[in-house]
């Protein structure tokens, strides 16, 4: 009797334990129940929305390219206030009082969209009213040559192929002239010659890039008296412009002059970059810059132009 309640018992303790659960493996894939997933897609929105997006990509593409192939110093100043010429020279006056008038000059910079690792504007140029009178020409060209003679007769410091060889090497630290052009018959002495470390780092060495070496020594001496070279720099072109004491005639005349060679560069180079001026800047030697509007006479009525030209 004892045996068979025990047996009973067990049985009782079999049947409430919990029966384990059959592996993954062992289950028959027909007999698995099937899972399904939900994919949810974004509303491609309505045909405007779509080409709005559109619309915004391409405008930040754009963005992004300009970001890295214009200069980005080459940009306008915004909706800042402009001035007029005289307006502007009356405040650089004003900036300028106190200082010796022959150590004070005017400079304009010229901004100009262009693109980065393009070709660059470089010229030179010769004011109606120079701003500088102490040009000093030195000439390289053949001894007794038509070219020497009129090196002479121009007014030339020195002059000269050989001697002028020499004295270079002689006085390389106090050179007797500050511009140097050399005939075409004297190139290849002058290269010969190996004056490219003392004439190279002053800027004098004559090349066919600085337009330094012609044909007509006379042409070429009457065009760099008074002249000035330019060269764009990160897409800003600047050069002196005038003196503290010019009037503002003389000084609209060279502005006018230099704007004018610059729209040539440009033109000459239409079929190779695009390039455009976007503001023009006047400033002197330590005032601020004032961006100019194009207008010439002052806002106040009572401010002459003559009284602008007057000592300071």
């Amino acid at each position: 009797m004892a045996s068979t309640s025990q047996f009973l018992a067990s049985l009782a303790r079999l049947s409430i334990s919990s029966a384990p659960r059959p592996a993954a493996s062992s289950i028959p894939r027909f007999l698995a129940p099937s899972v399904t997933t939900q994919i949810r897609c974004a509303s491609g929105g309505t045909a405007q929305m779509q080409a709005r997006q559109r619309e915004k990509e391409k405008l930040k593409r754009k963005r992004r390219q300009q970001r890295f192939k214009e200069y980005k110093y080459a940009v306008p100043t915004g909706k800042g206030e402009q001035f007029s010429l005289c307006d502007a020279m009356r405040y650089l006056r004003a900036a300028e009082v106190g200082r010796p008038p022959s150590s004070v000059t005017y400079e304009v910079a010229l901004k100009v969209r262009t693109i980065k690792n393009g070709p660059v504007i470089r010229n030179r140029i010769r004011f109606p009213y120079p701003v500088k009178n102490d040009t000093r020409i030195g000439v390289i060209c053949a001894e007794g040559s038509n070219a020497m003679h009129d090196a002479r007769t121009g007014g030339a410091v020195a002059f000269g192929e050989q001697s002028m060889f020499d004295l270079i090497k002689a006085n390389a630290n106090n050179l007797p002239f500050n511009r140097l052009i050399c005939h075409t018959d004297s190139v290849s002495a002058l290269n010969k010659a190996g004056l490219g470390r003392v004439l190279g780092p002053k800027g004098l060495m004559p090349s066919l890039k600085t337009n330094t070496i012609t044909k007509s020594v006379k042409t070429m001496m009457h065009e760099m008296v008074g002249a000035e070279t330019y060269r764009e720099k990160i897409g800003v072109i600047r050069i002196p412009i005038g003196n503290i004491q010019f009037s503002p005639k003389q000084l609209s005349e060279n502005v006018k002059t230099f704007i004018d060679s610059i729209k040539a560069d440009i033109a000459r180079m239409e079929d190779r970059v695009d390039k455009d001026i976007i503001e023009v800047v006047l400033t002197s030697t330590n005032g601020p810059g004032f961006t100019l509007n194009g207008g010439f006479l002052p806002t106040d009525e009572k401010v002459d132009p003559a009284h602008l030209a007057t000592a300071m």
